[in-house]
């Protein structure tokens, strides 16, 4: 298994945590749920995680990296209530804005993660362990110069199809034209992934729309979804 420091080398950047003051009501559901609900990467023993000893149940499982605020994540676990759910997030407020919803709708298929989600999947995550990587509007880092920052890159799409089960998802989406055209390409190039369209995928009825994407609908930006699926070995 490759570690996170070779990952990087190769090119992944990954998201940078973040310390933004909680509302009263995240600090509450934070302290009340966050031991039965989350981990922080830094507590997590080395080696790999169990994910049914962490559900409480052997089903499959979906990772989403950048959960924001949580609500789109919240209806996707509410309409598959036969799928776990991990969230994984480097903003406290929208974790615990997250576990509200979780209260609120009495999930029990969620799970979050706080922290770096390149070294959860490097160091904790079995190969071919999950049914599905859902990354949605990632940051676009939209001038030239920052594009080396962005999240989807040849290595990290390697790594996500390498965690990815046979027949398992990549489902990505942005609003930003140019990293659309990137991702395409990047997921193209990969040998264990292949596109369950010719080009970009429709826009799916189940997928929630988020503020981002309603700001990029205002700003007449079109979103682009692209699905990518593993290859069977």
């Amino acid at each position: 298994m490759e570690t996170v420091e070779q990952v990087r080398q190769a090119g992944v950047f990954s998201t940078v945590r973040r310390s933004v003051r909680m509302t009263v009501g995240q600090q509450r559901v934070w302290e009340t749920n966050w031991a039965q609900l989350g981990r922080k990467l830094e507590d997590i023993p080395a080696g790999l995680v169990d994910l049914a000893d962490w559900f409480g149940r052997d089903a499959p499982t979906v990772l989403e990296i950048g959960s924001g605020m949580g609500e789109g994540t919240s209806q996707l676990a509410r309409q598959a209530p036969e799928v776990n759910h991990i969230a994984a997030e480097v903003y406290p407020a929208g974790l615990g804005q997250l576990m509200l919803w979780v209260e609120k709708y009495e999930l029990d298929n969620v799970r979050l993660l706080h922290g770096d989600a390149l070294e959860f999947l490097t160091d904790h995550l079995p190969a071919e362990s999950l049914a599905g990587v859902r990354v949605f509007f990632p940051d676009p880092w939209p001038k030239k110069r920052h594009h080396k920052r962005r999240l989807i890159t040849p290595p990290f799409v390697k790594l996500l199809a390498s965690r990815l089960q046979p027949g398992g998802r990549l489902h990505l989406a942005t609003d930003w034209q140019g990293y659309a055209d990137d991702m395409l390409a990047i997921c193209e190039a990969e040998p264990l992934l292949t596109n369950e369209y010719d080009g970009w995928a429709p826009r799916p009825d189940w997928r929630p729309i988020t503020k981002f994407e309603s700001r990029a609908h205002d700003e007449g930006r079109r979103c682009h979804d692209l699905m990518f699926m593993k290859s069977a070995t």
